[in-house]
């Protein structure tokens, strides 16, 4: 069994590789930060995700990784205090990681958000975004936990994070939206 989740986890990271690779010419030039700041970036949530798909205390699926100018944000659930925490010590430990900061909510039994709510959410929120013309959309990552949205990426102005967040909170079912939105310096 422990080699089939491997197996899957590496089919995950090559997937994500292959994929990531399409969009990348788009990506890179409207992104706010530079080339080499984005290949850094990118190497340093490679090398956290690998960690923690090596981890036998953290369980990759539960864990989404991102890392901008290489201050790390972990965002997902846990079961127990020593999964956080190890993910936490996972990402310290990877060359180049500046800070670390974490969205974790612990999991719960029977609640009534589930997969296809969260991924439903992030689909809405990201319609939203795309039709304002005011906001880079393509900037910002969304990820919905539990139903509670978290936004994370590097945009042009502190207007587009005001946006973001207000168009994140009209989505009916939201409970919550965190913002790890920072303006380009």
């Amino acid at each position: 069994m422990e080699r089939i989740y491997r197996a899957l986890v590496s089919l995950v990271l090559m997937s994500s590789l292959l994929i990531s690779g399409c969009g990348m010419a788009y990506k890179a030039a409207v992104d706010e930060r530079n080339i080499k700041t984005q290949a850094t970036d990118e190497k340093i949530e490679m090398a956290i995700r690998s960690k923690i798909a090596d981890s036998d205390k953290v369980k990759f699926f539960d864990v989404s990784t991102f890392c901008f100018y290489g201050d790390v944000y972990l965002v997902g659930e846990y079961k127990n205090a020593s999964e956080k925490a190890e993910a936490v010590k996972l990402a310290n430990q990877v060359e180049g990681v500046r800070s670390v900061t974490t969205y974790f909510l612990q999991k719960k039994e029977g609640d009534v958000c589930g997969t296809t709510d969260n991924v439903g959410l992030v689909v809405k929120v990201k319609a939203k975004l795309v039709k304002d013309t005011d906001i880079w959309s393509t900037n910002i990552k969304i990820k919905s936990i539990q139903c509670n949205i978290v936004l994370l990426g590097i945009v042009g102005s502190q207007k587009e994070i005001e946006k973001a967040v207000l168009h994140a909170k009209s989505v009916p079912g939201v409970r919550s939206v965190k913002s790890y939105l920072k303006v380009a310096s």
